[in-house]
């Protein structure tokens, strides 16, 4: 395939598989406790253990990708990613549930790594921020379709066909980059030169990854415990999923809309703020109100605002020499952020005996966001001046 908006269309399908799969334990928590014996606090730690790898993978994840091809890195990540999949299905004990977690999260790290890079090779200089705010949007619609079909499969087959449907997904996915993917010929081409990275753009690229991990922190806590804390509330386990399902729904045009009006107005980090502190005022709201759909609407209306924003951070301190290195330092810190945000929320919501405890956990964690962007821009002026 020569178009890149087809390439775009390919690398779309397959990045929301990696949210269906992440999606795959939230969206049946309760059936998976039953199942299993397990708390509310060790669905949380199953949650967080998908992005576990990601600490050791982010890093290098680009340099994996260098050394294999694009292609061919992509492939085995998607096969890591079945295989841990296929696993949980077959999986009769929690240990074995714990350890296809970590399979399939390990590939998921050097998947989203390399699609990232995939998409700039095509798209640099040439629409970028529109492609890469539609990439982004691959994860709330995966999540969104996750939470629409996999409680109802769960209900009625049991969570081994959940995790067989999510290694479908992902078959469908290693079928579309086997058969289209190429990679565009001015890169093949190209040489690639590695580069060392500053102290003070180590320490922006290490915070911008900090604001971008406590965002999503927020934001998977909507859809990692509101499906079970409105069912707390009495509501079905399929009427949750789908009313929890608005907030990605909304959020797919809500991102787009945030980077379109960071554009416009030439004030993106005016947008972060308000949308962050917004954001933050709802997620406290949402467990304590009985107009839920309103709520999760205006949730999906205003969390994706400032992912387009945060993700133009780091373009700030790097340069393209050094993009592939400080990318993989950006996403560890999200990863890192990642891997214990649901730990801590389910901890805590197990504490005090009530789901709402983790969303007021995601609204903190927002609210430290505008602090952390003071940092940032004191250390990308500190940066400047030396230059």
């Amino acid at each position: 395939m020569n178009n890149r908006w087809g390439i775009l269309a390919v690398l779309f399908v397959v990045r929301a598989t990696m949210a269906f799969q992440f999606q795959s334990v939230a969206a049946v928590a309760p059936l998976l406790g039953t199942t299993f014996g397990v708390s509310i606090a060790d669905i949380g730690v199953l949650i967080g253990l998908y992005f576990a790898p990601g600490i050791i993978l982010a890093l290098p994840g680009g340099a994996i990708g260098q050394k294999f091809g694009d292609k061919q890195t992509v492939l085995g990540a998607l096969l890591l990613m079945l295989s841990g999949s296929l696993a949980m299905g077959l999986a009769a004990s929690w240990d074995a549930q714990v350890v296809g977690r970590l399979v399939a999260g390990a590939g998921a790290v050097i998947l989203s790594v390399q699609l990232t890079k995939m998409l700039t090779d095509w798209f640099a200089g040439r629409e970028i921020a529109t492609a890469m705010a539609i990439l982004v949007n691959s994860w709330p619609a995966g999540i969104a379709v996750s939470l629409m079909i996999l409680p109802l499969i769960g209900t009625r087959w049991g969570v081994d066909a959940v995790h067989f449907a999510v290694a479908a997904f992902i078959g469908c996915g290693i079928a579309l980059i086997a058969l289209f993917y190429r990679r565009p010929a001015d890169v093949a081409a190209a040489s690639i030169t590695a580069a060392r990275l500053d102290r003070q753009t180590v320490l922006a690229v290490i915070t911008a990854g900090m604001i971008w991990g406590l965002f999503n922190i927020a934001f998977a806590i909507i859809f990692s415990f509101g499906p079970s804390m409105l069912v707390e509330r009495g509501w079905s386990i399929a009427a949750a999923g789908s009313a929890i399902s608005i907030v990605l729904w909304a959020a797919v045009f809500s991102v787009p809309f945030g980077g379109f009006l960071a554009d416009r107005t030439n004030r993106p980090q005016t947008i972060l703020v308000i949308a962050a502190v917004v954001f933050a005022m709802l997620m406290i709201l949402l467990p304590r109100t009985s107009a839920v759909v309103l709520a999760v609407s205006a949730l999906g209306l205003i969390s994706g605002q400032p992912a387009g924003p945060i993700m133009s951070l780091p373009a700030r301190v790097l340069q393209p020499a050094t993009r592939a290195i400080g990318m993989g330092l950006f996403l560890t810190m999200f990863y890192v952020a990642m891997m214990l945000g649901p730990v801590i929320g389910g901890s805590l919501a197990k504490w005090t005996g009530s789901t709402a405890t983790a969303f007021d956990f995601g609204a903190a964690v927002l609210l430290a966001c505008p602090l952390l962007l003071w940092v940032f821009n004191r250390i990308a002026a500190a940066r400047t001046h030396t230059a």
